[in-house]
């Protein structure tokens, strides 16, 4: 299906453009779209590999988890959890040192032969070729967030000293500040209280995030949705955990919204909202662009897989939606 660009920064099928009236509700994926998450998330995946190589598999001299390796991972639909992402890249590149290979051609030979099983798809691959039972061994991942080693230091990075003693009860290994500190709240109070005069009350939230890490960054701007129709999947267990539309539905059911519109930046956001619609939930898909590194690239994706509504940024919503 081909995108009509209408205006700077968005492109619709026009098609289905009258469908748009049919709107009763909105919903928002977090990370991508209510904040840039490219200095936070983004640089804390990058900071956690390279710990975990160093001082796990004792990989000194391993690349960098760019954006175009995250963008990779993120394209097959099965890592909507950084962690995840972050697990994937660090067997991928003990498995590279393995088997002598150089670690970037070997990572986009993984993303070449995974599916939206995420982890799964990567572990298959990797083990018909190399044993790399030692490393899995040691970050005994998934786990929990309390237990696992690998998301010890995930969060210990991400989240700083004072706010990981506050979530988890624990000392940080780690002293310098959270790199949560830098996430970019792109959401305002124009934008809500307009959203809130059309919808309402039915504007909610399905989230990979956990609802304290949202508070955190969103601080009063979190009060202006539904949280009782909201999900914060970090705090639930992974078997809902995205693409399982089960969330989506919990909350487009909750609202008890005919057409709803999800706003989110990732595959496994378009392939939830495509399973909500197919489970007889009406729910369009619009994909935000403008926070990835390479928005050209995340537009063809977004088309090519069918997308309806692909926009710059979430303040583009005022016009298509026509928010007085």
């Amino acid at each position: 299906m081909t995108l009509t660009k209408k205006s700077d920064g968005i492109f619709i099928n026009s098609f289905y453009a009258d469908s748009f009236n049919e709107i009763d509700a909105i919903v928002f994926d977090c990370d991508g779209v209510l904040i840039d998450i490219t200095k936070s998330y983004d640089l804390a995946i990058i900071k956690t590999t390279k710990y975990v190589l160093e001082t796990f598999a004792k990989i000194y001299d391993s690349i960098d988890v760019d954006f175009k390796i995250i963008d990779g991972f993120k394209s097959t639909g099965g890592f909507n959890d950084e962690v995840d992402l972050t697990y994937a890249a660090i067997i991928s590149m003990v498995a590279a040192k393995k088997l002598d290979k150089d670690q970037n051609s070997f990572i986009f030979d993984v993303i070449k032969n995974i599916d939206s099983t995420g982890i799964v798809s990567v572990e298959k691959y990797i083990e018909n070729q190399v044993d790399i039972s030692d490393i899995k061994k040691q970050l005994s991942y998934p786990g929990t967030h309390h237990e696992n080693p690998l998301y010890q230091i995930f969060d210990q990075l991400f989240y700083g000293p004072k706010l990981y003693q506050k979530l988890f009860g624990r000392t940080s290994k780690f002293s310098e500040s959270g790199l949560i500190e830098q996430d970019n709240v792109i959401l305002n109070n124009l934008l809500i209280e307009k959203l809130q005069k059309k919808f309402n009350s039915k504007i909610a939230m399905v989230t990979g995030r956990g609802r304290e890490s949202v508070k955190y960054s969103l601080k009063v701007l979190l009060e202006k949705f539904d949280l009782s129709n909201s999900v914060f999947l970090e705090d639930e267990s992974r078997e809902l955990a995205k693409p399982n539309p089960q969330s989506l539905l919990n909350s487009i059911k909750g609202m008890n919204s005919i057409m709803t519109l999800y706003v989110g930046d990732s595959m496994e956001d378009f392939i939830m909202a495509k399973k909500a619609t197919n489970l007889g939930n009406k729910t369009i898909f619009c994909g935000i662009i403008g926070t990835s590194k390479n928005p050209q690239k995340k537009f063809e994706l977004f088309e090519q897989n069918g997308a309806i509504l692909v926009l710059d940024s979430i303040n583009l919503l005022q016009k298509v939606l026509n928010l007085e």
